[in-house]
């Protein structure tokens, strides 16, 4: 799991570098099409999550509807409330941009893979953490482009048509997903003897997409008088999301008298954000927003931050 964090985290570090230093090559209409190449990109992502996806799996951890209840009440409305908090506070300390990144952040679906990865790891409830991932996962095509478009039209500066990006997230999400559901019968044994690969080309995918967006942002001059400042605003508002919702949720599963294994997976679940999903998702929400690379920035830094946390929880956990 380490080297894997630290093979994308130095990677997104790469991206970011590269863009700054060839920003014309991967901005909208440059030479790599990245409008056609994302998309094309995100399709694939969600084909061949489809195809490793095993509905087994998901039947074994469908009965805890507490649990359920719980994870995906603090993943789709104590975040963006809190978000909306945060957001308050700070006022007019941070660019409007990086406002909306911090808030579609909170909107965004939890992780699958090391939420499950780390549920087991901790010793807590597998089936439970799988079942909740997912159900995160679908319903975060409908219920966070509905945050961001009421976040978005609010303001009153941009408009929003919810329609057409639920649309284009179920055409470039759900439909490939299923595609890679009905192929299982057919790839699945594939798909897991190249496990490695298929990451490779998940994980490479989404590197691709925060490149182009960098680039989009950096030629249009969307960082200029941004600084240090706004990656430490970044860092600060995740730790503190985080703490927040950590805390609350432990409180929730205690009152609630959840078992060890259950609060396991209700913590890591109901506090973790995908960027698997993130980056494909703020692509076909903001795809023409030159902003996308800023927006993107609190996602960069909430990712490997959660997962390093969480980390050391999981083995503190499993020695219990």
């Amino acid at each position: 799991m380490r080297l894997k964090l630290d093979w994308f985290l130095i990677g997104m570090i790469a991206v970011v570098g590269v863009a700054w230093a060839y920003p014309q090559l991967g901005a909208k209409n440059g030479p790599l099409h990245p409008d056609l190449v994302n998309k094309a990109g995100v399709a694939l992502i969600f084909f061949l999550n489809g195809a490793a996806l095993s509905f087994a799996s998901l039947k074994a951890g469908a009965l805890r509807w507490p649990l359920h209840l719980v994870v995906q009440s603090a993943t789709y409305l104590l975040f963006p409330l809190l978000g909306l908090g945060l957001l308050l506070i700070a006022g007019g300390l941070i660019s409007p941009a990086l406002a909306l990144g911090f808030f579609f952040l909170c909107a965004l679906p939890s992780t699958v893979s090391s939420s499950v990865a780390m549920t087991s790891a901790a010793r807590g409830n597998v089936p439970a953490a799988v079942f909740n991932a997912t159900l995160s996962s679908l319903l975060g095509v409908f219920l966070t482009p509905i945050w961001i478009g009421w976040m978005v039209n609010s303001q009153g500066a941009h408009t929003l048509s919810l329609g057409r990006v639920i649309l284009d997230l179920v055409i470039w999400l759900i439909l490939p997903l299923l595609l890679g559901q009905l192929s299982r019968p057919f790839i699945a044994d594939w798909v897991k003897r190249h496990k490695a690969k298929v990451f490779l080309v998940d994980r490479g995918t989404i590197l691709f997409i925060i490149y182009t967006s960098f680039c989009d942002s950096i030629v249009r001059g969307v960082w200029s008088g941004q600084g240090v400042r706004t990656v430490f605003a970044a860092l600060a508002g995740g730790l503190l999301l985080f703490a927040v919702v950590f805390a609350i949720l432990t409180a929730v599963c205690r009152a609630l008298k959840f078992s060890d294994e259950d609060r396991i997976a209700a913590v890591f679940c109901g506090s973790k954000k995908t960027i698997a999903s993130g980056v494909p998702m703020a692509q076909l929400i903001f795809g023409s927003d030159p902003r996308l690379g800023l927006i993107l920035l609190p996602l960069m830094i909430y990712h490997p931050m959660q997962l390093v946390i969480c980390g050391v929880l999981a083995g503190r956990w499993a020695r219990r």
